[in-house]
Order: structure tokens, then C-alpha cells, then sequence
């Protein structure tokens, strides 16, 4: 029995950070409109949180972005037309992944060029020492290399 009490306890646990901060005044009556809802309150930012949904959110604008997103949902509006509403009254930040569009162009391709670039830079630095370690040869020592060499072997073979 305390097992079956711990192993419960424990889901209880894991299922706590998939909690929303919907509240049951604000669910649609109509499970496929509140279902869209719920999809598009995801992708939404909390202006507040800045990176948490509006549907993770307790923040008071996150509640009327929610709110503002089930009207226009009530009104007819399709989930382009509430993004967009809502892309034009609060800008593109509003959108937890931004649209690919030429404002956002250096934002969605500056990760992968930096990360081609980084692996360009260190296959070059690779191949640039393992050519160097071959190729080049140490140059030959001067006479007076030579007699500290042979005074510093001396010394160590007397030292015990």
C-alpha cells in the first residue's frame, strides 16, 4: 500500500509542470474551438515571462491574451487571422518562433552559419597542424645551442 502511495505521489509529481494556467472560466464550450485555442495559446508569448507561453502564464496579460485569442476564435477568425491580429497590435516578438520573413532572416540563419563557420574554422586549424608537423622541419642548431646541450647532458649524467 505505501508503495502504490509513493508511485502515485511520484505521478503526481512528474504531471505538476504540464499544468496550465487556464482557468476553467476562460474554456470554450465547444471542445474543437477551445482545442485551437489551447494549440495556439502555446505558441504565444507571455509579455511579461518573455519565454513562456501564454498558456503556461498566471500573469494578468497572459489571462487577456488568452481571453483575446478565445473572441477571436468566438468570431470566426481562422488561427492565421489571430496571429496576425495579435502580430499587429503587440509585433512579431508576441510569437514564442517567429515567422521566416526577411525581418527575421538574420535570426533564423546567423545559428546555422555560425555553427558551419565554427566547424570550417577548426577543420582548417586541424589540417593546418597536422600539415605543419610533417612539412616543416626544425631548423638545425646554432654552435651555441650546441654547447649548452652538450653542458646541460653532461651535468645530468653526473647528477645521481
Amino acid at each position: 500500500m505505501r508503495r502504490m502511495m509513493a508511485a502515485f505521489v511520484a505521478l503526481l509529481l512528474l504531471a505538476l509542470p504540464a499544468a496550465h494556467a487556464v482557468q476553467p472560466d476562460e474554456i470554450m464550450s465547444d471542445p474543437v474551438k477551445e482545442s485551437r485555442a489551447r494549440e495556439l495559446s502555446r505558441e504565444l508569448r507571455c509579455m511579461v515571462c518573455q519565454n513562456q507561453s501564454i498558456d503556461d502564464s498566471d500573469a494578468p496579460l497572459a489571462r487577456d491574451l488568452r481571453l483575446l485569442v478565445r473572441e477571436r476564435i468566438a468570431a470566426g477568425d481562422s488561427n492565421a487571422q489571430v496571429l496576425d491580429f495579435l502580430v499587429a497590435r503587440y509585433g512579431e516578438f508576441v510569437l514564442l518562433k517567429p515567422r521566416f520573413e526577411r525581418q527575421t532572416l538574420l535570426l533564423w540563419l546567423l545559428g546555422p552559419v555560425l555553427l558551419i563557420g565554427g566547424g570550417l574554422a577548426l577543420w582548417l586549424q586541424i589540417r593546418r597542424r597536422s600539415r605543419s608537423g610533417v612539412d616543416v622541419p626544425a631548423p638545425p642548431l646554432t654552435p651555441d645551442e650546441q654547447a649548452r646541450l652538450a653542458a646541460l647532458m653532461s651535468d645530468e649524467s653526473k647528477s645521481p
